[in-house]
């Protein structure tokens, strides 16, 4: 596995694990937080990319969400979005979506479950990434 905190405009996290490099970042909501209400609604969008040599499917997800207080939420479920991309070398596959907060900031890191056309299992990473408001990670426009 190799970490890196990506460049000022791009991802907060990049990791490849197998030949597959899973870049992400996130973005605060503001029109959809309510402090009192809901909590800190962020969108975050993950790109994954197959730099590696042979296809392979996503198949599940496991993600830990940690606010500003250590409040720890695992959540894990079959695919993104509803998919489980299969992704030849070279392809990548990209897809937003939302995690909320207790606090005004904090963190996310997790994996994927991938297996190959022969039946092996690999576990990708995603390295941590923060959940914060910042004006570099513009991904939806407001």
């Amino acid at each position: 596995m190799t970490p890196s905190s990506g460049d000022a405009l791009g991802p907060n996290s990049v990791t490849t694990t197998h030949g597959i490099e899973v870049a992400a970042k996130a973005q605060l909501l503001e029109q959809r937080t309510d402090p009192g209400e809901r909590g800190w609604i962020y969108a975050y969008q993950i790109t994954i990319t197959n730099v590696g040599e042979r296809p392979l499917t996503l198949r599940t997800r496991h993600w830990v969400i940690t606010d500003a207080n250590g409040e720890r939420r695992e959540v894990r479920g079959p695919g993104v979005v509803g998919e489980q991309p299969r992704l030849e070398p070279g392809d990548h596959f990209e897809y937003q979506s939302m995690a909320e907060l207790k606090t005004d900031w904090g963190t996310m890191e997790g994996g994927y479950a991938f297996i190959s056309d022969e039946g092996e299992e690999l576990e990708v990473s995603v390295g941590r990434f923060f959940l914060a408001e910042s004006v570099a990670n513009s991904i939806i426009d407001s």
